[in-house]
């Protein structure tokens, strides 16, 4: 790649300038717009990268595939949704770098998508003009089974880490999502979790390295960043800190065989019971259990036309299905979970049930490599709960769900690991004291603004029916399950104020933290979404500094770096 000088800056700044005649104010013209961004993008890589390749304009025959294949919620692949100017489809790390330095020398704005499962859509739609960095190209995978380790860029998918684990091992695995397409990017640095999370805690406490690009174009791993920064991209959301480009991930022991089992009940079926009891053992019973609970609001079987309430225990055990019924027999006795629920498998398999197989034969191993996925229409939120709900409550909750209608919760438990790790480990802060976490969802399939309106106003109903039951003050959510509600950031001159009101909830007390980071690495805020960390509001960039920060040397800039944000990356510059 060709040395980042001044000189390229220049030569930019000048394309920028030439082109600017032929360029509305709003970069209309989305074929200038291409344009410029090609040759930027040909002058800072080599002749030998064909960079044409890689970058689609609107007038390409391929750029509405390109954008849709990785448009995982149908809300927002509309005749109305926002588009790109310019998709960038990297295939190199120096093509990620100069893509960086090409959208800050042409002032437009870039976002990051990896497996584009962000479910309300900021990292591929923005009412700014914008480019998309589309990392599904870079999808390498390392597994070294000697050292127990992988590396694994960003733009690869869930399923293919676990297949190329599967390769080299049997007794290895790692605690990560149960969605085979999710992007191993957004979903490592937003926090990552899965059915082994009471094992062995979220993906981001088993990453042990990074390699990003800054907002300098530099390319960085850990001991570069510091561990400030490596700290803030393992949960507090990659893109508010630059591109990160791969993870290195340390690989858990799993048996070579597994449980799992899938049970049904009812509310004429002592479902309320189940429920309640669940709450007390899901959290606290063996860390190698994790027992998800999903209830919907269904068409009752025993009372024709009528509506009741079911609730599924979706289970996965770190052992023989003798073991578990052992566990269970004695602990959740109302599941009535017996041998013939339950089917032992590999746990490579058991990913693939996990992943919708659950109903007959688990297919080849290889469907773990499928990017095929069924987009729907879709809204999520989240809470936490942090005391049992009692069973009067619950009753209340089922009446309110059926009247509703479409609205279903998972309740994912914790315990176990999750309340060993401090708060503060990383940006992820919904440790000891979190019973479970709730995901509401509702999906649909008809492309209809009455329909959606309605369903929308349905799980946002069901969320404030349960204001009394989960935390408080603040009312915490999980960044990964991307809510748009709890707050948005214009990224003005109130971006601070704005992403309070949301950062909380996602990382309350680290939020200052984030911010901190945020500040020093990124000053100017071009890392930034609808809900990226904003920086701090009296940062003055190059000029005066504020009382509570101190002037840094970093990467050939001087920066107002906070006296509480410490690196080992940071040296002082002596004023001649």
């Amino acid at each position: 790649m060709k040395p980042f000088t001044s000189l390229s800056s220049l030569f930019a700044l000048l394309l920028f300038t030439l082109l600017s005649p032929h360029l509305s104010p709003s970069w209309a013209a989305s074929d200038s717009a291409y344009d410029a961004f090609l040759q930027c993008l040909t002058h800072r890589t080599q002749p030998s990268d064909h960079v044409s390749d890689i970058v689609y304009s609107r007038a390409n025959s391929s750029f509405s595939d390109v954008l849709v294949s990785y448009v995982r919620n149908l809300r927002f692949n509309l005749s109305s949704t926002p588009k790109p100017l310019v998709i960038v489809t990297p295939t190199r790390e120096s093509h990620v770098q100069a893509a960086v330095l090409c959208s800050k020398d042409l002032g437009v704005h870039l976002k990051i998508r990896s497996g584009g499962h962000d479910f309300d859509g900021i990292l591929y739609v923005s009412q700014d003009d914008f480019f998309i960095l589309d990392m599904f190209n870079l999808r390498s995978i390392d597994v070294d089974v000697q050292e127990e380790t992988a590396w694994v860029q960003a733009g690869a998918t869930l399923g293919e880490l676990y297949y190329r684990i599967s390769e080299k091992s049997k007794v290895h695995g790692f605690p990560a999502g149960v969605c085979r397409t999710v992007g191993v990017g957004g979903h490592f640095s937003g926090g990552g979790y899965g059915n082994m999370l009471r094992k062995y805690g979220l993906s981001v406490d088993n990453v042990i390295d990074a390699r990003m690009v800054d907002v300098e174009g530099r390319i960085l791993d850990r001991k570069a960043m510091g561990e400030d920064l490596f700290w803030a991209i393992t949960g507090g959301g990659g893109a508010s800190f630059g591109v990160v480009l791969a993870y290195q991930i340390k690989l858990v022991p799993v048996p070579e065989k597994v449980t799992v089992f899938r049970v049904e009940k009812a509310l004429d079926q002592n479902a309320t019971d189940l429920v309640y009891k669940w709450q007390f053992v899901a959290p606290n019973t063996d860390p190698g259990l994790f027992m998800r609970l999903v209830l919907q609001p269904v068409t009752s079987k025993t009372q024709k036309g009528q509506k009741t309430l079911r609730a599924t225990v979706v289970a996965l055990f770190l052992g023989h299905s003798d073991q578990l019924l052992a566990i269970t027999d004695k602990e959740l006795p109302e599941m009535g979970l017996k041998k013939e629920n339950c089917t032992e498998l590999s746990w490579i398999e058991s990913a693939l049930w996990w992943d919708g197989f659950d109903n007959g034969t688990i297919p080849a191993l290889e469907t773990l490599l499928s990017r095929e996925y069924d987009a729907k229409f879709l809204k999520r939120k989240s809470d936490y709960v942090q005391t049992p709900i009692s069973k009067a409550n619950l009753d209340w909750l089922w009446k309110k769900m059926i009247e509703l209608g479409k609205v279903g919760l998972m309740f994912n438990p914790y315990g176990g690991r999750m309340s060993e790790i401090p708060a503060s480990a990383t940006p992820f802060p919904h440790r000891a004291g979190n019973l479970f976490k709730i995901q509401y969802y509702i999906n649909w399939s008809e492309d209809d603004p009455e329909l959606e309106k309605n369903y929308l106003a349905q799980i946002r109903r069901l969320y404030s029916y349960t204001t009394a039951f989960v935390s408080k003050n603040p009312r915490s959510a999980f960044l990964n399950y991307r809510d748009l509600d709890i707050g948005t950031s214009t990224n003005g001159k109130n971006s601070y104020e704005e992403g309070q009101v949301y950062g909380v909830k996602y990382f309350n007390d680290n939020f200052r933290r984030l911010v901190k980071v945020k500040t020093a690495v990124d000053p100017s805020n071009f890392f930034r979404n609808e809900q990226s960390i904003p920086t701090l509001p009296n940062y003055r960039g190059n000029h005066c500094c504020p009382e509570t920060t101190q002037r840094k040397y970093w990467m050939g800039q001087d920066q107002c770096t906070p006296t509480h944000l410490s690196s080992p990356n940071w040296r002082e510059r002596r004023e001649r």
